[in-house]
């Protein structure tokens, strides 16, 4: 199996002869062997989220409704019906989220999603969406819980939305007491008018469309479906069980909870070319401008790059010269 060291040699015995590294190149390379090896369309979408890069903003990797523009490109010529999907993201809206799986599910009958390392938050809602997750021993998906995004007087932050509500009842509790009262004003101020209301609908809304998928998908030839999507649903939208949106959720976590989950490793061919794809896609994100890439098997891509802004100096002004005496 190319490593990712195996997988850089290969690029730079390739600059060796071209004069600079076919990043594209080795990543379609294994794109096309990957899909001829399991003869199902092939789509990546990968963002730059685990190599930090001071440039990249959170909005560059998230699921946006962009995407679809990227899908839309990248689906263009498949045949279909079946679809394997390499996915890699930190998550982002749900409401693209759900766009994206309305898309791919009005083209494709049969959708594998393969998570070479990390698919969270809105992206595990797209996982959830698939007939069949595949997951090696070094992939993770995370919590559904949703994310409210508050100016604050710390900045901009990213706020689990049941957070936020068990600590407005921590308040409405605790300023009972007179004396605790100031020391809750200066938080109880973020909250909006309607922050509240948002944080019950956009949880309610989540927890509804992945309850949905997992009936209409995953489950849909079961008598049990709706026990058993209410029973994922509930556990992965719980800040309570897992106290981080961040935690990394197992294989064998997923596998307990009843999610019908495919070992990576359970195919040696396949599995080496799909973490190909992947170490080639992160070779891509570290040595160019790339931060988002949804690709297909036939070439096609749609690729995010970052525009870096590079201050130059200004030259000193030159000393004035004093005219002679």
């Amino acid at each position: 199996m190319p490593t990712w060291s195996g997988i850089l040699d290969e690029l730079q015995k390739g600059a060796e002869t071209t004069g600079a590294p076919q990043f594209d190149a080795i990543r379609r390379k294994y794109l096309v062997e990957a899909a001829a090896q399991t003869g199902r369309d092939l789509i990546l979408y990968a963002t730059k989220w685990t190599q930090p890069d001071p440039h990249v903003t959170p909005e560059l990797v998230s699921i946006v409704d962009e995407d679809l523009q990227g899908l839309m490109e990248v689906i263009h010529g498949l045949k279909g019906p079946n679809l394997d999907l390499i996915l890699h993201s930190p998550g982002g809206s749900p409401e693209a989220a759900e766009a994206f799986v309305l898309y791919l599910r009005s083209k494709f009958s049969h959708i594998r999603v393969i998570v070479p390392q990390l698919a969270m938050s809105a992206a595990t809602m797209i996982a959830c969406a698939a007939d069949v997750i595949v997951l090696g021993k070094h992939s993770f998906l995370g919590p559904i819980d949703p994310q409210i995004i508050l100016n604050t007087p710390l900045g901009v932050r990213s706020v689990p939305a049941q957070a936020i509500k068990k600590q407005f009842d921590r308040a409405v509790a605790e300023c009972q007491d007179p004396n605790k009262l100031a020391a809750w004003l200066p938080m109880l101020s973020q909250y909006g008018p309607d922050l509240l209301v948002l944080c019950d609908e956009v949880s309610e809304m989540a927890e509804s469309v992945v309850r949905g998928w997992l009936e209409a998908y995953m489950f849909r030839d079961e008598a049990d479906k709706q026990t058993k999507a209410q029973s994922i649903v509930g556990w992965l939208a719980s800040h309570e069980n897992f106290k981080s949106h961040g935690r990394h959720l197992t294989r064998p976590e997923l596998e307990s909870r009843l999610l019908k989950i495919e070992h990576l490793e359970s195919d040696q061919t396949t599995q080496d070319l799909i973490l190909s794809v992947f170490h080639a896609t992160t070779h891509t994100f570290s040595a160019t401008g790339a931060v988002k890439i949804i690709e297909n098997h036939l070439g096609k891509a749609f690729i995010k790059m970052a525009q870096r802004v590079i201050a130059v100096p200004h030259p000193a002004p030159p000393a004035a010269v004093q005219p002679p005496a």
